[in-house]
């Protein structure tokens, strides 16, 4: 079915489309609602941070529950474009109503309980679109050039969502303590994800197949055991330390252009988001083929160290007054180093997979992927309370804040260091961790082999150094490899390797 649309440009627009709400409603979010509750609700930072942990933990816990019952849904639409269907409705309302001002001035227990369960809704419903989403590519081709294809054009409508949404609400949030004009965005969006997941929903198909239920214990068992994977748990500290300092850029944008420079108006935030999403995006163009012609690791072992000069240079242009152009310059430096750091993660991605195969005897490419953006969830989560705790040891008074005025000078100089330093620190890690990352070409290219020697299909014996690999690349002992145990069981076995 559908071989002939399969290969129009048409099918593969359509199919990218629905990452326009995937790739730009968190860059709304990330950039805005802590920004929404403090300086136009007045609440506390710190517990404002908490939100988002909350929010995010549920989202986590919920994507391999709705697996699940993607899984174990019949219909005549197809399991997962039926679910993108449904959520399509549920994300709007979802989205609007995270910005619905609630007992502005009153209860901040009050709120506080409000918007976690909005949160917590608006969580719901993008899991309910993109778990399905992000599996439906498979149920439709089964030609991996094509696939390579339709995942291109997917990636280039998520880098538009990602423009979109950083721009078009620097340019109506004029009064950052008006809580209306951020309602007035959310209205906005709503339509724009809307339509654009119903689009996805229209142009795309899907193969039907046998229903597969597994417990919801099961699911949960199976898919925790990716993490007894040495390679994985390396990928996933480097996940979550390297878009960690992402989310440090964008979630303290708005107090480090408002509070620190004193510059918000006059389209200068409009400017600054402009310059660090466009960048990325041209980041995201030049990085493809420096990876394919060295290694996936070195987006980030080339743009990390420069990624630090720039913020660190960042911290002599933290005043008022400080020339804008240099920022601006600087930052553009810090998106192209950005986009390195995400083309490379997603590209390591791809190879656990037969890593985990190695292991276990069992290709699981999305139990891999899904617990990935499990780790990565929980941890943008914590990115946000860590901001919320360290604007309240610096100081941050939401009480001015609600009210239009600046802060106090410590206080600005807190957020500087804090822009800065955290950056500085999570880079370093995810720095140090790129370079002892134990796969490259020529790593892959054994795990392949010894996979087809396990299959029967390489009738050759794997050499001392083969053997050397496959343990430093999995963590286990060569002979408890290719066990179907190892993706089922959660007991801890001594003899299995494991370590960093």
């Amino acid at each position: 079915m559908g071989k002939d649309k399969s290969e129009k440009l048409l099918s593969r627009i359509c199919y990218g489309f629905a990452d326009i709400y995937g790739g730009g409603a968190f860059v709304v979010i990330s950039t805005f609602f802590t920004v929404f509750l403090t300086k136009a609700l007045g609440m506390p930072p710190a517990l404002v941070g908490t939100i988002p942990l909350i929010g995010k933990i549920w989202d986590a816990v919920t994507d391999p529950m709705m697996g699940n019952i993607a899984d174990r849904t019949q219909s005549k639409f197809g399991a997962k474009r039926f679910w993108i269907l449904v959520g399509s409705i549920i994300s709007a309302i979802t989205f609007i109503v995270m910005w619905v001002p609630f007992l502005a001035g009153g209860s901040i227990a009050g709120q506080y309980i409000f918007y976690v369960l909005m949160y917590m809704l608006f969580s719901t419903g993008f899991t309910i679109v993109m778990v399905p989403y992000n599996g439906l590519l498979p149920d439709m081709i089964s030609d991996y050039t094509l696939r390579s294809k339709y995942s291109g054009t997917r990636m280039i409508f998520s880098s538009l969502g990602a423009i979109i949404a950083g721009l078009i609400p620097t340019l109506m949030i004029k009064d950052n303590t008006d809580a209306s004009e951020y309602l007035t965005v959310a209205l906005i969006f709503a339509v724009i994800f809307l339509v654009a997941i119903l689009v996805t929903f229209a142009g795309t198909w899907e193969r039907q197949k046998k229903i597969r239920k597994v417990s919801f214990a099961a699911t949960f068992s199976q898919s925790f055991t990716v993490f007894r994977s040495r390679s994985f748990k390396l990928f996933v500290l480097i996940f979550i330390f390297g878009q960690a300092a992402a989310d440090f850029v964008t979630g303290l944008a708005v107090y480090y252009i408002d509070d620190v420079l004193n510059a918000y108006g006059g389209g200068n935030f409009t400017k600054l988001m402009g310059v660090i999403l466009i960048s990325q995006f041209l980041g995201m163009i030049l990085f493809g083929p420096v990876m394919s012609k060295t290694s996936k690791k070195a987006p980030i072992l080339f743009g990390t160290p420069v990624r630090m000069l720039a913020s660190f240079a960042m911290l002599f242009f933290s005043y008022e007054g400080a020339p804008f152009t240099v920022i601006l310059a600087l930052s553009f430096v810090i998106g192209i180093a950005m986009a390195g750091t995400s083309i490379s993660i997603y590209a390591l991605l791809n190879d656990l997979v037969e890593v985990d195969e190695l292991i276990t005897s069992i290709n699981r490419p999305g139990i891999c992927s899904g617990m990935a953006t499990f780790t990565r969830k929980i941890a943008a989560g914590l990115s946000s309370a860590v901001i919320g705790v360290l604007l309240a040891m610096v100081g941050y008074d939401e009480n001015l804040a609600s009210a239009g005025m600046r802060q106090a000078a410590s206080t600005q100089r807190g957020i500087a260091y804090i822009y800065v330093f955290a950056q500085l620190l999570l880079l370093l890690i995810t720095l140090f961790l790129a370079i002892i990352f134990p796969i490259t070409k020529k790593e892959y290219e054994i795990i392949c082999r010894e996979i087809e020697r396990r299959k029967g299909q390489d009738k050759s014996t794997a050499s001392a150094e083969e053997i050397a690999v496959c343990e430093k690349v999995t963590g286990y002992k060569f002979d408890k490899l290719w066990n179907v145990e190892n993706a089922i069981s959660t007991r801890t076995d001594e003899k299995l390797g494991g370590s960093l």
